[in-house]
């Protein structure tokens, strides 16, 4: 039996007042990764349909010595899964 991963694309409608921040915090995804993924620019307009990025791997806090490369093989890894080039101890990132 050959067993089948399908992916459900999750969408939001933008209520009046909400930034890319808050939206991006309330699924756990990045703003940037969120603004990517949408083609924005600027902050969304209420109405506005987004789709929510699907975040694969495993969360993890960084500790003292850990670098990009090596939570996720590269630079140019890190920045795919996480959409953002900022890396700080206690930040939460995905592996």
């Amino acid at each position: 039996m050959v067993m089948l991963k399908i992916k459900k694309r999750r969408f939001y409608v933008v209520q009046a007042g909400q930034s890319i921040e808050e939206i991006a915090a309330a699924f756990s995804v990045s703003a940037r990764l969120l603004a990517l993924e949408n083609g924005l620019t600027e902050q969304p307009f209420a109405g506005q349909v987004l789709r929510i990025p699907e975040e694969t791997g495993n969360a993890y806090v960084v500790q003292a010595g850990d670098t990009k490369a090596l939570l996720c093989g590269s630079k140019e890894n890190y920045m795919r899964k996480n959409g953002t080039e900022v890396f700080y101890i206690g930040m939460h990132v995905r592996i």
